[in-house]
């Protein structure tokens, strides 16, 4: 098969393989994502049904739409939190002449996952993939660097997404390069 000109132009046999439109990635996957739910639940009316919109416009967001296609696509992918648990003591207590105040902290137990984990891990076509996030100025740490140097020299595969789009080209080119097209 000929390369198309436009991956717009480009489609599989296999519709769980239709590669997104080239001007709205995120907006392809969304009415795939809808087709696939009401395909699933053939006897919930369309507009019953959960209209979740995947997002890329926060991180928390692109984080979701990420794992979710990649779910979609037959992959496993898992969000990483490496911020610790709060233990929160606080108490709102009121004295024996109406005041009320609070007492108690707020106290952080530091994570066990180690320093500059990214921010999703994943298993795409049998390889381990570490995804890390970053939306409009934010930039890579030291330690999320040098987590990115111990991914790679150990043979696995780290993105940088700062966008949906960013994310499914790099999705499209590792497919073509492991042989999956």
């Amino acid at each position: 098969m000929s390369e198309p000109h436009n991956v717009s132009e480009a489609k599989h046999k296999d519709t769980s393989r239709t590669i997104y439109s080239q001007t709205n990635w995120l907006a392809d996957f969304n009415r795939r994502w809808m087709a696939e739910q009401a395909a699933k639940y053939p006897n919930v009316p369309s507009y019953a049904l959960s209209g979740k919109k995947h997002k890329d416009n926060t991180a928390n967001a692109l984080q979701k739409a990420i794992i979710a296609c990649l779910q979609f696509e037959g992959h496993q992918a898992e969000r990483i939190s490496i911020e610790g648990r709060v233990i929160d003591t606080r108490q709102r207590v009121t004295d024996g002449i109406g005041r009320t105040r609070t007492i108690g902290s707020v106290t952080r137990i530091k994570s066990s996952a180690q320093k500059g984990s990214a921010d999703v891990s994943a298993t795409v076509f049998g390889r381990s993939v570490k995804i890390e996030v970053k939306i409009g100025a934010d930039r890579q740490s030291q330690a999320q660097k040098d987590y990115q140097r111990s991914i790679e020299s150990a043979g696995g595969v780290y993105l940088i997404a700062d966008s949906f789009q960013t994310f499914y080209e790099w999705y499209l080119q590792f497919r073509k390069e492991v042989g999956n097209e």
